[in-house]
């Protein structure tokens, strides 16, 4: 009880500072000035049901089932879960949430997707009068970092923030105004609201992807599209799932019970991954490959299903590139230009590829992009007229050559598998040879087998490499294309369903994008200390517009420094990769930096001006995830606290105060926009944010709720072209809606009584995948992939900058359970289930070797930094490894630090390509779809105890 009084007592003289929450608690019949957990004389009494008065604190939680009134609401965290919420009022407060359980029956075969929810999300409302809530726009009087404000008026701020920017456009630097902002999906309109008036005013919207190192490179890759998943309704579906680096039960809470229930339903459950996992835990099978051996792993699988003939060959013949022709001089593919004789109806033959049929004749490849208009056409058609050859070696003449060797996709495949025998595997990864080859049997001999692949692959610098590896395995078996089968990525809310409807409410006119990995690489100056090649390789990407950088290099030569730097719905300081060099070389360049936000977090603490937002429960808004086909809503379940706005109403006012500045200055000018056809009008910038640029209407998008419904009346998925059915906004208040229909750019078309599973289109429809060759497509014969060995998925050995005799510990930073990246990461529930302070697991070998006890405070360090953490024994993970569970904010570490601290600026040049060079029709620049990604786990550190420090259990 004494720990218990003395948190009590804390709270007591919290809340008899604060009159609203004091006259709250009175009205719930609780004095202000008395503890309602402190429990004094109980008695014993011997029928606990009916023999005695009821107490205070039994009164209180009783109440908590009375109430005024109730919303609906959700949370706008990238945890893909998009959870409906009710959310219940008392005295004008929010008193508590309930997980929603009205979610639709669709698929009757599968569990019951009510409720919805995990223990974050049950807790949300104590952020909503949480100390950390900022209530009033904030101006930074001591050192970004330093925590010093003054509390100033939002005109105060706004007019500070509008002549910063009227002066940016002026100058004609408008494209040195940033924006970023993650995950449409969580909160579309939010997101809309300052990208939108970034658009409008010539800036630059950040990607967000592949900073967080979510995107899987692999995907565009090898399929030509962006994690298209099923959702997660599916997994009960299968016959076989792997789950790979995905910590499904701690990260995935809303949709463990499909993967948990599928075992009541038959399905073998397999684990990989490199510790005994809260998910491993609940698989038939568990493989453990050292950190970042995954490539070799999954090709020592493939190995296995290629050399035993386990493999689907219609499957390869037609979905994949495995039977075009490779010419061995160039190592580039065979072309039907360069075959003397073959006929092409194709306006570009050269984009054409050549396939060998039984008799030997050589013949073009139906589907080939040199065949379609452009990268999507479902006019079309891949399937075959002709039985192509997979196994092709031999020589032909072309129109450059006499006599040119060549070889199928196929061929070449098989050498490069044939490096990974047993032995080799088990020497990279150290699993039992055994134990892989018989999952890789299982898994090609089930009838519906599926990967659910997790972001512990994709942290590495050779993330693609891994990609293709793992989605290798898929396209062997034939398992895409049906329900049950596939390779489901999920890391966050990537895809949004409403795509159509917030594109346009999100880009009224065309806009300049950036990515982020590369754009914080080059302006923290990085370049300087890269190896030559990569510097050579970034250079020559940026110089030949296969990746943008903004602000763009001018007519001079000259390159001017980002300027303004608007945050909001996210923790880009907190999450930034090599974040000393970003404090250090980034930071100092941006003359403003504004975060919008309802808590203090690691962005808002190293800001300029931070603008009080409302919290989840106090707007409009939608909500979807690719976990579930349903969308629901935000709505104000309270007024915004203290002097808070949404979003939209921030950027709304925002574009308002440039707009009545703007007009009343006397240098203020359109300018012409040196890459679109457009003019930046500050002058009509707040008329044309809130109009409707499809119908032209003024003034209609004043609020959030008509943005929500903009949204909705202009997306495919909500509003079918060739139905009568809408979904409004008041449709999903009453109740989740799952989706009409699917846009086209989905994968697969909706069914009304089965989940919705990716690859269709293709698989059943026989439309060209969209890559380059209109196939699966596992050779890149772009000539750096050639010149670095990687035109074919293999195993490298990932980078690091130390010494492993220096810093003998692999350092990683997995998705924990008590947060949702940093939200949650300062909430006092969610502390009291952990130890309440940043932690790092060891294997106790690990830990006696340094003469480190459980609890001990001690230094993670390497030649970037170091941070003071707990530490604690875990014998779960493997030796050799210091897992820090990542997003504790800086304030939790005593010198300002935190787990990206340690963590250098990498980025893998191969990600910066244009393919085909000439067009990029297959992979170019688009945000969160092809570009590069962070990396966070090729770094090493090594671990020593704090003299005199020493931590324990809280």
């Amino acid at each position: 009880m004494q720990d218990t009084n003395q948190t009590v007592n804390r709270d007591e003289t919290s809340e008899s500072s604060d009159p609203s929450r004091r006259e709250f608690l009175k009205g719930i019949g609780v004095a202000a000035g008395g503890s309602f957990l402190q429990v004094d004389g109980l008695d014993v009494v011997d029928d606990p049901i009916g023999a005695y008065e009821y107490r205070d604190w039994e009164d209180l939680y009783r109440e908590q089932w009375d109430w005024d009134s109730k919303a609906r609401s959700t949370h706008s965290v990238n945890c893909t879960g998009s959870c409906s919420w009710e959310v219940y009022v008392r005295n004008g407060q929010i008193w508590r949430e309930d997980q929603a359980a009205d979610y639709p029956v669709f698929d009757e075969d599968s569990p019951n997707p009510n409720p919805r929810g995990c223990q974050k999300g049950a807790c949300y409302s104590d952020y909503v009068n949480a100390d950390q809530r900022v209530l009033h726009p904030l101006r930074r009087t001591g050192e970004r970092g330093e925590g010093k404000w003054e509390r100033i008026s939002w005109d105060e701020a706004l007019t500070e923030i509008a002549e910063e920017v009227i002066d940016t456009v002026q100058d004609e630097e408008y494209d040195a105004i940033s924006a970023f902002t993650p995950i449409p999906a969580m909160s579309p309109v939010s997101y809309a609201s300052g990208t939108r008036l970034t658009r409008l005013l010539g800036g630059v919207a950040h990607s967000f992807y592949d900073w967080y190192s979510d995107l899987p490179p692999g995907q565009p890759i090898t399929w030509g599209t962006q994690t298209d998943n099923a959702e997660s309704a599916d997994w009960y579906h299968a016959d076989y799932i792997i789950a790979w680096g995905s910590n499904i039960n701690v990260t995935r809470i809303p949709d463990a019970k499909y993967f948990l229930d599928a075992a009541y339903n038959g399905t073998k459950r397999v684990g990989i991954f490199t510790d005994y996992s809260q998910t491993a835990i609940h698989c038939d099978d568990w493989l453990s490959p050292d950190a970042g051996s995954d490539p070799a792993l999954a090709l020592g699988m493939a190995q296995t299903i290629v050399s035993e003939g386990l493999y689907d060959e219609a499957h390869l013949k037609e979905q994949t590139d495995m039977p075009l022709l490779v010419r061995e001089d160039t190592g580039k593919f065979l072309r039907a230009s360069e075959v003397p004789g073959l006929s092409v109806d194709a306006d570009r033959p050269d984009h054409v590829f050549v396939m060998q049929d039984g008799e030997g004749n050589l013949r073009a490849a139906p589907g080939s992009l040199g065949m379609r208009d452009g990268q999507h056409d479902d006019s079309v058609s891949i399937e075959l007229g002709f039985d192509p050859q997979l196994a092709v070696d031999g020589t032909i003449s072309t129109t450059d050559a006499d006599e040119v060797g060549i070889r199928s996709v196929w061929h070449n495949l098989r050498d490069e598998l044939s490096n990974y025998t047993p032995e080799t595997v088990h020497e990279i990864t150290e699993v039992g040879s055994e134990t892989y080859q018989e999952v890789a049997r299982e898994f090609a001999n089930a009838d519906r087998a599926k990967i659910i692949h997790g972001k512990g692959v994709n942290d590495w610098y050779h993330n693609d490499l891994g990609n293709r590896a793992i989605q290798l395995l898929v396209t062997l078996t034939g398992n895409l294309g049906r329900n049950g089968t596939g390779l489901d990525h999920y890391v966050g809310q990537e895809k949004i369903w409403t795509y159509e409807g917030w594109g346009k409410l999100n880009s009224p006119v065309p806009g300049r994008n950036v990515p982020t990995t590369l754009w914080t690489y080059y302006h923290c100056d990085v370049l300087e200390n890269a190896d030559p090649e990569t510097r050579q390789r970034v250079e020559e990407a940026i110089d030949k517009d296969w990746m943008p950088v903004y602000p763009a290099e001018r007519e001079d030569g000259s390159r001017p420094d980002p300027r303004v730097m608007f945050i909001w719905r996210g923790n880009y300081f907190n999450q930034a990769k090599g974040n000393v060099a970003v404090e250090e070389q980034l930071w100092p360049k941006l003359d403003l930096i504004v975060d919008i936000n309802f808590r203090m977090d690691s962005s808002a603490l190293y800001s300029d001006i931070v603008l009080p937002t409302a919290s989840h429960y106090e707007k409009h808004d939608l909500s979807m995830t690719d976990m579930h086909s349903y969308i629901h809503p935000f709505t104000p379940a309270v007024e915004p606290l203290g002097e808070a706005k949404t979003d939209w109403q921030i950027f709304r006012e925002l574009a308002a105060k440039i707009q009545e500045l703007a007009s009343q200055r006397d240098d203020v000018e359109p300018i012409a926009d040196r890459e679109f056809d457009r003019e930046i009008d500050l002058e009509s910038v707040h008329d044309d944010y809130v109009r409707n640029w499809e119908t032209d209407e003024p003034g209609a998008l004043e609020d959030d709720k008509a943005a929500a419904e903009y949204i909705l009346e202009n997306s495919e998925e909500t509003n079918p072209a060739d139905s009568p059915d809408q979904i409004t906004f008041d449709d999903i208040d009453e109740q989740p809606r799952r989706i009409e229909a699917v846009g086209d750019h989905w994968t697969s078309d909706l069914t009304e009584d089965e989940p919705y599973t990716p690859w269709q289109r293709y698989v059943q429809d026989k439309n060209p995948w969209p890559t380059f060759t209109g196939r699966q497509q596992y050779y890149i014969d772009h000539d750096w992939y050639l010149e670095l060995g990687e035109e074919l998925p293999t195993y490298k050995e990932p980078p690091t900058l130390q010494d492993k005799s220096e810093y003998p510990l692999n350092y990683t930073t997995p998705h924990g359970r008590w947060s949702i990246h940093s939200t949650w990461r300062d909430s006092e529930k969610m502390l009291r289930l952990q130890r309440g302070e940043p932690v790092v697991h060891l294997n106790p070998d690990d830990m006696a070797a340094r003469g480190i006890e459980d609890g001990d405070t001690v230094r993670i360090y390497n030649d970037l930094g170091s941070i003071e953490v707990q530490a604690k024994r875990y014998p779960s993970g493997e030796p050799g490894t210091a897992r820090l569970y990542f997003a504790w904010e800086r304030f939790q570490f005593p010198d300002r630090g935190n787990f990206n601290s340690l963590v250098p600026l990498y980025m893998k040049p191969t990600q910066l390509i244009q393919y085909p060079e000439d067009t990029g029709e297959h992979l170019e620049f688009r945000p969160n779809y092809w570009g590069p990604t962070g990396v966070n786990s090729d770094v090493r550190v090594d671990v020593e105890a704090v003299a005199d420090g020493s931590g324990g259990d809280s």
